[in-house]
């Protein structure tokens, strides 16, 4: 987050009750942490604390088993992680919702680490970009993996496809350097690695839907960034 305002920020962890999830995380735990690693807040089943409130946002998790947090926060860093409960594994979907409206602050930059696997086996960021301003946004989208230092672990790489809410492909990268070099060096986004993945692009308010996949099906752990520009 970055501006001087306090904002409402709804966290939710969904496992089952994601569309088309065959391999569902079943129990997801929800943990924040601040920027210095600290855990803020924490749940496990999201009608266990703060019902009323989750309830009166109209973002109820439909099943019981997953996880949400309200919670006001001032401009920082911030990190949400979920766990599968009991050491549960699966697929999972966690959410981050701004109900500040635009107050003096914005959630300016979200990204999610994951494995990138085969197939449909993809690394996976949505974010909607509202209307209030009356204008469009430029954004940047990045996918990183040899720069994250994971010995090795990292998705070699990767590649990054923009699409719009009605799945229409807006854009593509593999290697940033390859197009608009110059934008993203100067926006301060340059990838630490030449086969790391980033395009900007300037939208109008809308859903969106970024995609990390490993190039010739290789797989490994890799970051999705979303950055608001302006």
């Amino acid at each position: 987050m970055s501006g001087q305002a306090e904002k409402t920020i709804l966290f939710r962890a969904i496992g089952a009750d994601v569309a088309g999830n065959l391999d569902p995380l079943v129990d997801p735990a929800l943990e924040l942490h601040g920027p210095n690693g600290e855990l803020i807040a924490s749940n496990n089943n999201w009608a266990d604390t703060q019902q009323a409130e989750i309830e009166l946002a109209n973002l109820a998790p439909i099943v019981p088993n997953d996880a949400a947090l309200l919670i006001d926060l001032l401009p920082n860093s911030y990190t949400a992680i979920v766990r599968g409960q009991d050491g549960g594994s699966g697929i999972a979907l966690v959410e981050a919702y701004d109900l500040s409206g635009f107050a003096d602050s914005t959630l300016a930059n979200v990204s999610s680490r994951g494995q990138v696997g085969t197939g449909d086996d993809v690394l996976i960021a949505g974010f909607i970009l509202g209307g209030g301003g009356g204008g469009s946004t430029r954004v940047a989208v990045r996918a990183l993996g040899p720069s994250l230092g994971l010995n090795g672990e990292g998705l070699s790489d990767p590649t990054i496809e923009l699409y719009d809410g009605d799945g229409l492909l807006l854009g593509s990268n593999d290697n940033w350097k390859d197009t608009q070099e110059q934008e993203i060096s100067s926006a301060g986004l340059a990838p630490g690695d030449d086969a790391e993945a980033a395009l900007i692009m300037t939208l109008p308010p809308a859903d969106y839907t970024a995609i990390v996949r490993g190039k010739d099906e290789t797989s490994g752990i890799a970051l999705v960034e979303v950055y608001r520009l302006e």
